[in-house]
């Protein structure tokens, strides 16, 4: 990561808050999520948000992680059947530690290809943003690094970032973080 920001060992996956996984999807795809049937997914980068608020915290990143991975094969979430496709890939996870912002981050980022993706227990129209043509995925990550920053702002919530896979953000296994 770059300009301020500080290197971490651990992701504390105890921890609880809100988090977005930036998922890239190297191929087109047709993807069949749950009761909401098949969807076309364009390559891309696709940013789901989702909240880790319960007992296992942030554990819940790497039941994602394991699932991208292939490690993991249960489909309970919409987000499992994206994460179970195998040219997807989590590229990294955007992280308001100690905040309730699930919605407040969903909000402020692009509409997603899916409506009711990863929102059945909320307003939203979904949790699933796509980073659209020509936006690499380092300018979608800044986007989803400032909805997240805007949703916290005012509260004793924190912002990082922290590996999406076991290669790391860096490509050395390391995570990387910076709080507001």
């Amino acid at each position: 990561m770059s300009g301020g920001e500080e290197r971490r060992d651990s992701d504390d996956s105890t921890a609880g808050g809100t988090y977005t996984l930036l998922v890239e999807l190297v191929a087109p795809a047709t993807i069949e999520v749950g009761a909401l049937g098949a969807h076309r997914f364009d390559p891309g980068v696709y940013a789901y948000t989702g909240s880790a608020l319960g007992a296992g915290g942030f554990s819940r990143v790497d039941r994602h992680r394991r699932t991208a991975r292939g490690d993991h094969d249960v489909r309970h979430w919409h987000v499992d059947h994206l994460l179970g496709h195998p040219d997807a890939r989590i590229d990294r996870v955007v992280r308001s530690v100690g905040a309730d912002a699930e919605c407040a981050v969903a909000d402020r980022l692009p509409a997603g290809p899916v409506d009711g993706f990863g929102a059945s227990d909320c307003d939203c129209g979904s949790h699933l943003a796509a980073s659209g043509e020509g936006a690499s995925l380092d300018e979608f990550a800044a986007l989803v690094r400032e909805a997240h920053e805007a949703a916290v702002a005012g509260t004793d919530g924190s912002v990082d970032v922290v590996a999406g896979s076991a290669e790391g953000v860096n490509g050395d296994g390391g995570s990387a973080s910076a709080t507001r």
